[in-house]
């Protein structure tokens, strides 16, 4: 598939980003760059990882991003309550200058508030020329800029350099904060002793059937008067009114046949069962709070008896620090499913993306993640007709074809926080 550009595709290719950053003395810095991070722990991620590259482009000195709270995920948490902030500041420190917050000489000059400081309000995707060309002056004439919100601003291609500065960031600056670390760890071992007759192997799978990701995707499950005014409401508490202004057109059986819909639990169950899994698979299942959960985990309980969550693995006082904290309860799971044999995603988001790509940075370069096409797995699931084995052979292209793309190369228009090939990444000899 790559072979002509990537001879020895079949070589491991290791993480390489140390040797393709050169430290050097940082000029004198041209002023603050202020950001504030939109959405959930990976959304932050992101955001975090682009504020150091602009910061490079800028020679700016990076404070310590905000983050901004989000409507759907409600999570109060500082940067320095789901990340290490020493260590992050550690690791850039040759390449980067970060600091924990705006000097108060600076913050003197807007009345000691932020939001008093210009706003840079840039585009989604923006070249690292806009940086230079617009923000760069402002930053020259005032000393501190702030660019708000701050999410998916910088375009996916830019130098390599650039480019080597965000893998640094994302896998080797960013680590967890240390109440996050210490039992993210201990349910990796847990995790790892429960599976033990499977040599410590087990499958993880992100489950996005919360209420929410639910009622966002406007699909119908059992189509109940009671499911019908629970999604209303949810979609009235966190999206007001978007989903009745006028011309918007709800169609649930189009939304599933283009495969827009989350898989329930049981769906998740028979694509397994289907591909090979049977009840003595180990399965690790990273999500928020399911959607009607007695109801709809009972189905997925029955064919994977083994199947563990942080609720299972971790003691409710453990637990209960991080209750209420979306970020804090994603990193935890996150920190599971990267260690995981095989990692599946039902429904896109930046969770599954972030982490195929971890998984390739970590394992060689081979993401090992099932990946489903869910129009075709809908065809096979509503089709009333269907025999066991056919449903099984289906599966198993599904399974083949989600092999196939586990080692990937990006391409120009892709991120490379889901393929880090071949920016953070060399062949072992070098290459």
């Amino acid at each position: 598939l790559m072979t002509s550009r990537y001879p020895n595709s079949g070589e491991l290719w290791m993480p390489c980003v140390k040797r393709r950053l050169i430290p050097s003395d940082l000029p004198t810095s041209n002023g603050y760059l202020i950001v504030e991070a939109n959405g959930g722990l990976n959304q932050q991620r992101l955001s975090i990882c682009d504020a150091v590259a602009v910061a490079s482009l800028l020679n700016a000195t990076l404070v310590i991003p905000i983050f901004h709270l989000n409507n759907v995920w409600r999570d109060p948490s500082k940067f320095s309550d789901i990340f290490d902030e020493d260590r992050f500041i550690g690791t850039l420190r040759q390449h980067v200058r970060v600091v924990k917050e705006l000097p108060k000489d600076v913050l003197l000059r807007f009345n000691h508030n932020i939001s008093s400081i210009p706003n840079m309000r840039t585009k989604a995707y923006s070249s690292p020329d806009h940086y230079v060309q617009k923000v760069l002056p402002k930053l020259m004439e005032l000393g501190v800029v702030r660019i708000a919100p701050f999410s998916n601003r910088l375009a996916q291609s830019v130098p390599s350099n650039i480019q080597a500065l965000r893998c640094l960031v994302n896998y080797e600056a960013l680590r967890f904060a240390e109440p996050i670390r210490v039992l993210a760890d201990d349910m990796v071992v847990r995790m790892m002793k429960k599976s033990s007759l499977a040599g410590g192997k087990y499958v993880s799978v992100h489950l996005r059937f919360e209420e929410d990701m639910v009622a966002f995707s406007c699909c119908t499950y059992d189509g109940g008067r009671k499911e019908k005014i629970e999604m209303e409401n949810a979609r009235e508490r966190s999206w007001r009114g978007k989903f009745h202004r006028p011309g918007r057109v709800i169609n649930p059986e189009a939304n599933r046949r283009d495969g827009k819909c989350p898989l329930t639990p049981l769906e998740v169950g028979m694509m397994l069962r289907g591909m090979g899994f049977d009840n003595t698979t180990f399965l690790y299942v990273a999500s928020g709070k399911i959607y009607n959960a007695a109801k709809y985990m009972a189905p997925l309980r029955q064919m994977f008896p083994l199947l563990q969550t942080k609720d299972t693995l971790a003691l409710s006082e453990e637990l209960a620090k991080f209750e209420g904290y979306s970020s804090r309860l994603a990193a935890l799971d996150y920190t599971v499913c990267v260690q995981s044999e095989v990692f599946v995603t039902t429904q896109g988001g930046n969770f599954p993306h972030f982490l195929m790509g971890h998984r390739r940075y970590l394992l060689g370069g081979n993401a090992k993640t099932i990946k489903p096409d869910k129009r075709k797995l809908v065809l096979s699931f509503d089709d009333p007709n269907i025999r066991w084995s056919r449903f099984k052979h289906h599966m198993l292209e599904i399974l083949h074809h989600s092999d196939i793309r586990g080692i990937a190369f990006r391409k120009p228009n892709d991120s490379i926080y889901t393929f880090p090939m071949p920016d953070c990444m060399c062949q072992q000899d070098g290459i």
